[in-house]
């Protein structure tokens, strides 16, 4: 196996020994390889979609940054379906129901996951429907 550097700040170490302590994972490097696969494995399943796509996005900001996060989700509303919004001790969370090519969905998911503003994205699929198939 390789070693690979990184530098993370004191409140990430913190949480990260907490998460490996409920978990049971014996040493912070497995719990890191854990995640970086999960990772991975999110990024294969976007890779692989294809035709039309309905899925879930769910998302979690500062509120102060809803302004700009409404922006970047303007981009996105011929697409966006249903869009549900709660605020919760300074944190926004929205819940997005999207219906779009395989391409938008990247499209959106690479979006929200560059952006500094949001803490968290994840997202589910419902529906994959190939070109050409109903």
């Amino acid at each position: 196996m390789k070693i690979l550097s990184i530098s993370v700040d004191k409140d990430a170490i913190k949480q990260l020994d907490a998460a490996q302590k409920r978990l049971g994972i014996k040493s912070r490097s497995k719990l890191l390889r854990n995640a970086i696969l999960n990772m991975l494995k999110e990024y294969d399943t976007l890779d692989s979609l294809s035709g039309n796509v309905e899925s879930i996005f769910l998302l979690t900001y500062k509120e102060s940054e809803k302004n700009h996060v409404s922006d970047m989700l303007h981009r996105f509303e011929d697409y966006i379906k249903t869009d549900l919004h709660q605020h919760r001790h300074g944190t926004c969370i929205d819940v997005l129901n999207v219906e779009a090519s395989a391409n938008t969905t990247r499209a959106l998911f690479a979006a929200l996951k560059k952006s500094k503003c949001i803490y968290s994205v994840t997202y589910s699929i419902i529906k994959e429907t190939k070109s050409g198939k109903k």
